[in-house]
């Protein structure tokens, strides 16, 4: 017997460039030394996020391994490609729904932040991103890589 899978998929598209702040949203921000590893800015970029859906009274957002695991995929391809992009997000959104029977995924991007703060400002600075950041979700998992010329990129993906 088969089984119909409804997925609802949502792309939000604003790109980040010089025109965005990068001052912190808050004076306890968390800001990230460029020494410390990609790793310590996805927890304290996931952090940042969670902080300020409990400061809207939401749900705080569970890790998710699968969403980690096409996030670093998609931040490799933006990396490799050397810019921005919501590129196959309908694969990446059918794929999470596959494995954990998401109803509705989505997708924040970023680059050339130096900090988790500052990826967070620009992305609470675009409606499209600080309504996925507020959405409905349950789930989301950041990846943050460095590319070759030592700029940041960050993918956020969340579900529900």
């Amino acid at each position: 017997m088969k089984m119909k899978m409804k997925t609802t998929i949502m792309v939000c598209l604003v790109l980040f460039v010089a025109s965005c702040s990068k001052e912190p949203f808050e004076e306890e921000a968390i800001t990230i030394p460029e020494a410390q590893n990609a790793v310590t800015v996805e927890q304290a970029l996931m952090k940042i996020v969670n902080d300020h859906r409990i400061s809207l009274g939401y749900n705080t957002l569970e890790y998710s391994a699968v969403a980690q695991e096409y996030a670093d995929e998609h931040t490799d391809y933006m990396i490799a490609k050397g810019s921005l992009s919501h590129d196959n997000f309908s694969s990446r959104a059918s794929g999470v729904s596959a494995e954990v029977n998401a109803e509705f995924v989505a997708e924040n991007v970023a680059k050339d932040y130096s900090d988790a703060s500052g990826a967070f400002q620009g992305w609470l600075e675009s409606s499209s991103h600080k309504k996925t950041m507020e959405g409905e979700f349950t789930h989301s998992a950041v990846s943050v890589k460095k590319a070759a010329n030592g700029k940041l990129y960050f993918t956020q993906l969340f579900f529900r």
